[in-house]
């Protein structure tokens, strides 16, 4: 279990709000912080452990939930945290606003809280982290344009998709396996694997963009990805992409899933929006 510094953020323990639906051999649980507006879960350990963030009114938080105790994360002085991926050893990054400034990106390891900026960027973000410490992020220079960045012994490489508009890379595993999103010259999202420095275009069959620019791609060391879609009338779907193909995952009574992220149980979390428009977080055990 990932424990905080107490000098650097006030612990809170809430008591979650679950609701668990078993279709086949699939367990579904819905989880909201108490009080929040929106709930969103991204990550997954292999022992359970969940990060991801939380509204209340116009504020964002991150959080860790383990067991059925929620633990908030913020970084020290931000206007608003939010915690994007947690490693097997409980090391979490994720990002942080400042008054008046632009995102930045945080890990937080041993209860200390470490910042990460690309070199002269506007701003930057931190993605993920793998069970070897290799942090993945995305930064915006002065051009305005997201690029992607692996930071890795303390050097930073720059990760972009070819011809791109735009590449924002979310997920690595322990492989060194990236999954992400890319905006092509028309403004459309797509998803791509880089892998042994290939890279390889995303596209749910029929989609009408896959990925996108907030958190909704993960992939684990089997190399299984999940991810959104979004169909012809405007549907987001959630989805898997493992050795037997594609496959749609959709939570039920939910107007749209997106699965953000795959431990190497196979275990997802991801979040689905309600008719009211507020999202809820979920584990889908298979």
């Amino acid at each position: 279990m990932l424990h905080l510094n107490r000098r650097a953020v006030v612990l809170a323990i809430f008591v979650g709000v679950f609701f668990t639906a078993a279709a086949s051999s699939q367990t579904v649980t819905t989880f909201t912080v108490p009080g929040a507006t929106d709930t969103r879960a991204f990550a997954i350990t292999p022992s359970g452990e969940i990060v991801g963030n939380y509204t209340i009114g116009t504020e964002y938080h991150g959080f860790l939930l383990s067991g059925d105790q929620f633990t908030p994360i913020d970084y020290p002085g931000a206007v608003f945290s939010g915690a994007v991926k947690i490693n097997p050893q409980g090391d979490v990054v994720g990002l942080w606003f400042a008054a008046g400034g632009n995102y930045r990106g945080f890990l937080l390891r041993d209860g200390e809280y470490f910042p990460i900026e690309y070199p002269d960027a506007v701003a930057t973000m931190a993605t993920s982290i793998n069970a070897r410490g290799n942090i993945l992020g995305a930064y915006r220079g002065a051009d305005r344009v997201w690029h992607g960045f692996l930071l890795r012994e303390g050097e930073f490489t720059p990760i972009d998709f070819p011809g791109a508009t735009g590449t924002q890379p979310q997920d690595i595993n322990s492989r060194g396996d990236i999954v992400g999103s890319y905006r092509d010259s028309s403004g459309i999202y797509h998803m791509f694997l880089l892998s042994h420095d290939v890279y390889t275009s995303i596209d749910y069959p029929g989609a009408t963009s896959t990925g996108g620019s907030a958190i909704s791609v993960g992939i684990n060391p089997r190399g299984d990805i999940v991810g959104q879609y979004m169909d012809g009338s405007g549907v987001t779907h959630g989805f898997v992409l493992d050795a037997s193909g594609y496959s749609t995952v959709d939570i039920p009574g939910y107007a749209a899933t997106v699965l953000t992220g795959i431990n190497p149980q196979g275990d997802i979390v991801g979040r689905c929006r309600g008719a009211d428009g507020k999202d809820v977080a979920f584990v889908l055990q298979r």
